[in-house]
């Protein structure tokens, strides 16, 4: 009976390391302080039906990308000093995704392989805040690098009768244009800039107190 017992227990620790090794064959990950991120994605990002690869290159503080029609050649951002172990790279639909997040902010920036230029193209940036501990300044915003479309969702608080009241901001829908960002372009600047232009139109568009 024990060996059976036994058998079964090692054909168990099989199948679930086979399946383990399954979901994550495709991407490789770390676990920081019962956190699990995703630091390296294995994709085809230039459409030729061979899986490119895409990571974060800790040591350096970029990102790295090899595509297979440029024979694996490393492509690589700018410097991004403020990565950390909340930093990320996850697939999207047409490319990747490099992510960061804080304690109550965020932010996306999305690349897409553009044929003509045969360059990885920043194409989208998004980001978040939960403001202070009254919620003030929060919100979220996105921009469109192709159309130059950016939306934004911005909170700011108030002081009402003793309390703290939350006031929404009507969505702001405008341009914002930015020069063509390939990956080799791409730096923390790039995401500051973004950041500081989205300051200036929730201060413009947000009420007298």
């Amino acid at each position: 009976m024990k060996k059976v017992i036994t058998a079964i227990l090692l054909i168990s620790i099989q199948v679930a390391a086979f399946c383990q090794s399954e979901f994550l064959k495709d991407s490789v990950y770390f676990e920081d302080e019962g956190f699990m991120m995703q630091y390296k994605l294995l994709k085809d990002l230039d459409n030729d039906g061979i899986r490119d690869t895409v990571y974060l290159s800790v040591e350096d503080s970029t990102i790295v990308c090899r595509l297979s029609t440029q024979n694996f050649a490393k492509i690589t951002s700018k410097l991004i000093q403020i990565l950390n172990w909340q930093s990320g790279v996850s697939e999207t639909k047409n490319g990747f995704q490099f992510f960061k997040d804080w304690m109550r902010a965020g932010y996306k920036n999305q690349f897409r392989y553009n044929p003509k230029t045969k360059k990885m193209q920043l194409i989208g940036m998004s980001r978040y805040e939960f403001g202070n501990v009254a919620n003030d300044g929060s919100g979220e915003s996105g921009v469109n690098l192709l159309t130059g479309d950016y939306i934004g969702n911005w909170n700011y608080s108030v002081w009402e009768d003793e309390d703290v009241k939350l006031i929404k901001i009507p969505t702001i829908k405008t341009k914002m244009y930015f020069k063509t960002i390939n990956l080799e372009d791409f730096s923390q600047d790039t995401y500051f800039d973004y950041a500081k232009k989205c300051a200036e139109l929730y201060h413009k568009h947000k009420s007298p107190e």
